[in-house]
């Protein structure tokens, strides 16, 4: 082997901060489009509409929308390991992406607000820790949609519900503010996955 992986692995870490200097430019533009309280399926298509019409976007990787990651059984079988929400994708094996999942934060329902804060861990940061997304990847990303806009209550709902789940996500440590366009709020938190891998989650809140 030849030249220092420590490279590529610096320039991967900092695709998600060049990514949502993108999504920061689109967004605004994105949820003029939709309705007042859409699922998460509906904002993340539109937005994944919108950047792979972006050129600087593009330039990043190829952008996809419910991502199949591919898993492979012992005797060389593949099977699917279900979808992600939306990917960049950077070689043509798909082998080497990186992954956003994406929820919902704040709903505003009839008996009030719900946060949803416990769903995006364990029903989305999750699948990172147990290797069912990026897998043997260093890095996976969160994208929350702030429904109500109330950045700073979804952000402390989000940590205080990683403390809580702190075994079942593997936390390490505290977590880290990232730098984050204007229009964003951003954090990072690390884990360490069932097969003893480490992994770095960027954060990512959205206001809507």
């Amino acid at each position: 082997m030849i030249g220092n992986p420590a490279v590529w692995l610096s320039q991967y870490r900092s695709l998600d901060r060049r990514m949502m200097a993108f999504v920061a430019m689109v967004w605004r533009g994105c949820i003029a489009k939709l309705p007042v309280q859409p699922d998460e399926d509906a904002i993340t298509i539109q937005l994944v509409d919108t950047l792979s019409h972006h050129p600087g976007a593009r330039r990043l990787g190829f952008i996809v929308y419910q991502f199949v990651p591919r898993g492979h059984h012992p005797d060389g079988t593949i099977y699917p390991k279900g979808k992600i929400d939306m990917a960049v994708l950077l070689n043509r094996t798909s082998s080497q992406y990186l992954a956003y999942e994406c929820k919902r934060l704040n709903v505003i329902r009839g008996d009030g607000r719900r946060s949803l804060a416990t769903q995006y861990v364990m029903e989305g940061l999750h699948r990172f820790i147990t290797e069912q997304y990026a897998e043997r990847l260093p890095v996976g990303c969160m994208l929350g949609y702030v429904l109500d806009g109330d950045v700073p209550f979804a952000r402390a709902k989000i940590i205080e519900a990683l403390r809580r789940k702190k075994r079942d996500v593997g936390l390490v440590g505290a977590t880290r503010t990232t730098v984050t366009p204007p229009s964003a709020e951003g954090f990072v938190s690390d884990h360490v996955r069932w097969n003893g891998a480490a992994i770095e989650i960027r954060h990512t809140m959205l206001p809507f």
